[in-house]
């Protein structure tokens, strides 16, 4: 008989598709020493007993608890590290007045590594806290503190893909705040690209260098040409803002006298691995440009309530073959938590289709076929998100990680409204995402090994 590193037994809710979920009822989980799902076995399969007759009284056999679950971990695909220290302050305000007045005043801090580490320690733990298990993070222009982030993600066992930022523009950013000039950007990118290649070597769970232009306003033409260049050379993620507002949108087109989506390819930016923040105003051949490429949208719900101009349609872009994740956009949004966004993703949905304008007809005042579902928000937060990034993550399945999190429904101080030994547990799913805290996230797992508990 096969030797596995751990066993899990338990109930276990996953993506089949982005619109039905599988729930994989008192299965086992075998997980082998990379920290990859080796093999699911039903209960009802020939090795369920053996294996569990061999395994129940190990120290590294797992059941979960009565009325505990697995959901695979979240993907937390925008996240803005530095901006958790002015989270959910100022999201009155407009765009451009929240980046100049709050954003980059904060931001320039973490040239003081000390500053940066008390912050970046707090962010991850949090997310962790929150059952994120793999973070797309932005951090500043500091190459040294942008490292630091890779590195406290290493250290605390979450998947981190983190990117220097670049704004070499002087025209869109503050003295105080910015790269030195082009060549220095570029140097300094190169450089922390490499510095995380060589951090990876040594982490179970991956970590990874992210080419990151903040958005076309902060980086000039050849910032923008030199980093589709790097990414190219190294392989490595894109990440910036798209057509998330109307300033920026018009200001791309003022400029280029083309969308966003198609400027950043002219400049070599989207690719397999890119994900674009928002794309509130991504047009068809906006979205035919992502197909075709492979770049990925990052789905800001709360965020884009409070800066976007506009309720992205979501489902339309899915429905063109455009791969979806979902983001907090830290600080943008101000909840650390995906639950929290895959809830408002629904909302904001339906707010679209039916339309928010009274003073209109019922049959003018929305976008038809614009709602999405609970299942399909969790998927964007978990399957969506991993295809996105191109990693083995994001789905409870043979050849995938061991990323989850175990949801307790029966805990005393939050406790979920399940009454019937027996109800449907595709309820039970839809009462875990719409009614989970933190403090139901028991335990949280990435590659194999447990990186959060609550006692």
């Amino acid at each position: 008989m096969k030797n596995y590193t751990k066993i899990f037994q338990g109930t276990a809710f996953s993506s089949k598709s982005s619109k039905e979920i599988q729930i994989l009822k008192d299965y086992l989980f075998c997980i082998n020493a990379n920290g990859l799902i080796e093999k699911v076995i039903a209960p009802e399969d020939d090795d369920y007993q053996i294996l569990l007759d061999a395994y129940r009284n190990e120290e590294n056999f797992h059941r979960l608890a009565e009325g505990q679950y697995f959901l695979p971990g979240f993907i937390d695909l925008h996240v803005h590290a530095p901006q958790w220290a002015q989270a959910g302050t100022a999201l009155d305000i407009p765009l451009y007045d929240w980046l100049n007045t709050y954003t980059f005043p904060i931001e320039s801090k973490f040239a003081d590594l000390d500053f940066a580490k008390n912050v970046y320690q707090d962010v991850v733990s949090t997310l962790l806290a929150n059952g994120t298990t793999t973070a797309l993070y932005f951090a500043t222009v500091h190459k040294e503190a942008s490292l630091l982030l890779a590195e406290i993600c290493a250290e605390k066992g979450q998947r981190g893909l983190v990117g220097k930022v670049v704004m070499d523009n002087p025209e869109q950013s503050p003295d105080y705040y910015r790269d030195a000039d082009t060549p220095t950007a570029l140097a300094d990118t190169e450089e922390f690209i490499l510095a995380v290649k060589e951090l990876a070597k040594s982490t179970k769970q991956g970590v990874y260098p992210v080419v990151t232009p903040r958005f076309i306003p902060s980086c000039t033409d050849d910032a923008l040409k030199g980093l589709g260049e790097l990414a190219a050379k190294y392989d490595t993620y894109v990440q910036s803002h798209c057509s998330e507002s109307d300033w920026e949108h018009g200001y791309v087109q003022d400029r280029f006298n083309k969308n966003d989506a198609f400027a950043l390819h002219d400049f070599g930016l989207l690719r397999d691995k890119s994900v674009m923040a928002h794309c509130n105003f991504l047009d068809d051949d906006d979205a035919g440009l992502f197909t075709e490429t492979g770049t990925a949208v990052c789905h800001c719900p709360i965020s884009n309530a409070y800066f976007a101009n506009s309720v992205i349609p979501i489902a339309h872009l899915h429905a063109k073959g455009v791969e979806i994740g979902l983001g907090s956009d830290i600080s943008g949004g101000f909840s650390p938590s995906l639950f929290d966004n895959a809830r408002q993703a629904v909302i904001s949905s339906r707010m679209l289709e039916d339309g928010v304008n009274t003073t209109l007809p019922a049959q003018e005042r929305g976008m038809p076929k614009s709602r999405i579902t609970i299942n399909e928000a969790f998927y964007f937060a978990t399957a969506g998100g991993g295809e996105s990034l191109s990693l083995p993550i994001g789905r409870l399945a043979e050849n995938y990680t061991w990323d989850v999190q175990i949801i307790d429904t029966a805990l005393d101080s939050a406790k979920l409204p399940i009454y019937d030994a027996n109800e449907d547990l595709h309820d039970v799913f839809q009462k875990i995402m719409y009614l989970t805290r933190p403090e139901n996230i028991r335990e949280v797992w990435v590659q194999g090994e447990k990186v959060h508990s609550r006692k």
